[in-house]
């Protein structure tokens, strides 16, 4: 699913020519013109960006992955030739990336895809990069995975239940307040994965969600780490979580019990304040809820908040999301105490499962989901994750539910049923 480093795609030493123009495509679903080559996607509720083709790219890695893409992208962005007659956020250059949790293990990405085709209400836009217009039309649909098996990943459900018991003594003992715990399972097929096929699935039975693939790593993340757009920037925060029954009345229930949970409240305090935190330096006026709401999934709840502010300094997208990564969502509270116990007891490396992915523009608007509810295509199939957040008062068999409840979007998405 990836290009290797060595691939002749021009650099930020070969000026890119890029050209933007308004496209009728009557309506057409937009993951629908995606070929199977090299696709990459950011869709929610059928809006947002496809492209396919590589322009560009950059590999990146360690502590300095993130400021590594910024200097690459202005760079970048600085010699292109372009021509944009939509001016939209999304129009002109665009690169999307997708970076490792931690400084390692892991290779971060920027791609700059040859084609880009972009939707926002009623209007849509196809950009070419360095290559010729295309006839636009849908592509030949995605097979289904052949001889699909499930099996544990790193560890097995009863040794992920011993490292949430580790961790809740660890807090308990006052090293930390929370930390999020993550364990994988592995999907292995006889052919290799078609990665549309679970984009579409995704896409259409988690449209309140950002579909997304970016080089092999794909899902339906229903947090948006930050959106910056205009002097604008929105991150939406999710923390504390419960598994829906099918049942609307029960459920409405189980929201109210979501809302009143003090385990979850704690939990979803403490990766609020650390998102705050990280945005304040950046922003000249903040709004920040007093108290979550229900954010309803087809298959889970969350408490959810939405904190807005007004940027005041040149921060782009990108750098808001390294100034937010990781949040107490994916991390913990505090942040170096939570990310030393990940790296202790976890037991597999993350790579680019809860780090940012998304793309950004040549103003450097943008926006970065982390990468949850998502899978990355590796050599023997697929790698599913799924993580937790652990405070004192988390009980192993609960939160094991909760990791199996999080890796439902995927495995459906996967099945060809």
């Amino acid at each position: 699913m990836t290009t290797p480093a060595s691939a002749a795609v021009p650099g930020p030493a070969a000026p890119l020519v890029v050209r933007t123009v308004p496209v009728d495509l009557a309506d057409l679903p937009l993951l629908d013109l995606l070929p199977q080559q090299e696709p990459v996607s950011w869709l929610r509720r059928g809006e947002g960006l496809v492209g396919w083709g590589v322009a560009a790219r950059l590999e990146t890695s360690g502590h300095t992955r993130f400021s590594d893409a910024v200097k690459w992208w202005a760079e970048t962005v600085a010699r292109a030739e372009v021509d944009d007659s939509v001016n939209e956020p999304g129009t002109g250059p665009v690169c999307f990336g997708t970076f490792a949790f931690a400084d390692e293990p892991g290779e971060s990405v920027l791609v700059v895809p040859q084609v880009i085709v972009g939707r926002r209400g009623d209007r849509t836009w196809l950009t070419t990069v360095s290559v010729e217009e295309p006839v636009l039309s849908p592509a030949t649909p995605p097979d289904p995975p052949v001889g699909l098996v499930f099996s544990d990943g790193a560890l097995n459900g009863e040794e992920w239940m011993s490292v949430v018991a580790e961790a809740v003594g660890r807090i308990g003992a006052g090293e930390l307040e929370k930390v999020v715990l993550a364990r994988d399972l592995i999907a292995t097929t006889d052919v290799p994965l078609d990665v549309r096929w679970p984009l579409h699935r995704l896409a259409e039975h988690y449209e309140m969600c950002w579909t997304f693939h970016v080089d092999g790593i794909f899902g339906a993340t229903p947090e948006m780490l930050v959106r910056r757009e205009r002097g604008l920037v929105t991150s939406r925060v999710l923390a504390g979580t419960i598994r829906r029954t099918g049942d609307d009345d029960r459920d409405l229930a189980l929201a109210a019990t979501l809302a009143r949970s003090s385990k979850d409240l704690e939990e979803h305090e403490y990766a609020v304040r650390s998102v705050a935190d990280s945005l304040e330096p950046h922003c000249s006026s903040m709004n920040v809820p007093e108290a979550p709401f229900v954010l309803h999934l087809p298959n889970v709840m969350h408490l959810a908040t939405d904190v807005n502010g007004v940027v005041h300094d040149e921060a782009t997208s990108l750098e808001l999301a390294e100034s937010l990564h990781p949040s107490a969502a994916v991390g913990g509270t505090p942040t170096p105490a939570a990310t030393r116990l990940i790296d202790e007891v976890e037991g597999m490396p993350r790579d680019r499962y809860a780090g940012p992915v998304g793309w950004m523009d040549a103003s450097g608007d943008g926006e970065w989901g982390i990468a949850l509810r998502s899978a990355m295509v590796i050599e023997e199939g697929v790698r599913l994750f799924a993580g937790c957040g652990i405070v004192a008062s988390s009980d192993p068999e609960a939160e094991l539910a909760e990791s199996q409840a999080k890796f439902v979007p995927v495995r459906d998405a996967l099945s060809a049923g």
